[in-house]
């Protein structure tokens, strides 16, 4: 995957429209999902996989990171979906319903004997019940596995229909596992991406959730419209404040006089190491 890529906004397209594929190219989302799964009815699935193929020969995206998601590995599509994702050789898998250590080295024994390159990336939906009791097992794993796990991504509709929670008033009930995902991510590095907005039209709602999702900690939101990009974007870009705050925090660490300091004060606060890496890996990405 691109280093030090932010990753803020993710876009589904589905694979079997070939006009969506190319317009693509010209988005400025952080990352464009190529969907052969729930986008795809199933006698567009083959159609899907040779478009792709077809795309990939021209593999300038307009910088996004490329992002193919499989259908699910117990489905008869997936090891087909395999063998189009690795001649198209995307930044990342993302692999649906991902619910145990199993699925995980399952699909690093497949993509071995498929000839995927060690830097592939794989992205996990987390979008089952099983998923969420095995989450720190499922991670371990993941960053064990030569196609190291780079996100996690929440798939709402399909973990409330697993748990039968109900979404007629909102997610209000999902939150605590929602916050679990992102406790989960941020303890082991890796991206969080909270799930789709429904009405792509509603940008009021998608607004309100999308912010609500970064006062929870995720770093992103997937999406389903490129007209929720911009406003995405918007909402998960650091300040300028914030983005002055981590120069100068940068610079005071820079000083001699604090060459081998633990902590500092800047401004009236206390500044520690892990708020000069914190601002570092935000100014890398962000600068």
């Amino acid at each position: 995957m691109k280093n030090q890529h932010p990753l803020r906004s993710a876009l589904y397209l589905p694979a079997s429209n070939a006009r969506a594929i190319e317009k693509s190219r010209t988005i400025a989302v952080d990352a464009v999902i190529f969907d052969l799964e729930d986008a795809v009815a199933p006698e567009s699935k083959s159609l899907a996989r040779e478009q792709l193929q077809t795309a990939f020969e021209t593999p300038d995206f307009g910088g996004s990171i490329t992002a193919i998601r499989t259908n699910p590995i117990n489905t008869g599509d997936y090891l087909k979906d395999l063998d189009t994702i690795a001649g198209c050789q995307p930044d990342a898998v993302l692999l649906p319903k991902v619910s145990s250590v199993d699925d995980v080295e399952t699909f690093e024994a497949d993509a071995i004997n498929r000839g995927f390159k060690n830097d592939c990336s794989t992205w996990y939906m987390i979008e089952t019940a099983a998923g969420l009791v095995n989450l720190r097992e499922i991670i371990t794993a993941g960053r064990e596995s030569r196609f190291r796990v780079g996100c996690l991504i929440v798939g709402h509709n399909d973990l409330a229909l697993d748990t039968g929670v109900s979404l007629a008033g909102g997610r209000e009930f999902l939150v605590p596992w929602l916050m679990q995902l992102v406790l989960h991510g941020r303890h082991f590095g890796i991206s969080v991406l909270d799930s789709v907005y429904n009405n792509y039209k509603d940008t009021d709602g998608f607004t309100t959730e999308a912010a609500q999702a970064k006062t929870m900690g995720f770093t992103g939101k997937t999406l389903i419209h490129p007209v929720q990009v911009t406003i995405c974007n918007e909402v998960f870009s650091p300040s300028d404040e914030a983005l002055a705050e981590a120069r100068a925090i940068v610079a005071e660490f820079a000083k001699p006089e604090h060459s081998n300091a633990g902590v500092i004060s800047l401004n009236g606060k206390m500044v520690e190491r892990l708020h000069l890496e914190q601002a570092e890996s935000l100014l890398r990405q962000y600068s």
